[in-house]
């Protein structure tokens, strides 16, 4: 079992920045590939960045690359989303993930947390 646990949400202006955090249980946390994913008003969760275990290879969702940085401390136990320039696009509740399988898929992960809910105004 894993408990996940984001914060760091709230309401931004466009252009600004939001550090998200992803706490986690367990004892294997390092074990685990990371993900962000989120789900915009009146839509289907998209994928939005993805480490693995080790924090060696990254990956990011088009609209967000370039702009948004995943990372990890495993000695923590806590995965991090910073944010910056952010677009009132980017509006959404923000959900972490942990998988066993490295991978930008929705469906690979199986752990999620609550979600934390970012507004960027214009």
């Amino acid at each position: 079992q894993v408990q996940l646990v984001e914060s760091g949400g709230g309401l931004v202006q466009a252009g600004g920045s939001l550090r998200l955090s992803c706490a986690a249980s367990g004892r294997s946390f390092s074990s685990y590939a990371m993900g962000w994913f989120r789900r915009a008003p009146g839509k289907e969760r998209d994928f939005v960045a993805a480490i693995s275990g080790a924090g060696g290879t990254t990956d990011y969702a088009n609209s967000v690359k370039g702009r948004f940085t995943i990372s990890r401390d495993n000695a923590k136990n806590t995965v991090y989303l910073q944010m910056s320039s952010l677009k009132p696009e980017d509006t959404a509740v923000y959900y972490c993930a942990a998988g066993r399988i490295y991978s930008t898929l929705v469906a690979q992960y199986g752990y999620w947390g609550q979600g934390t809910q970012v507004t960027v105004s214009s």
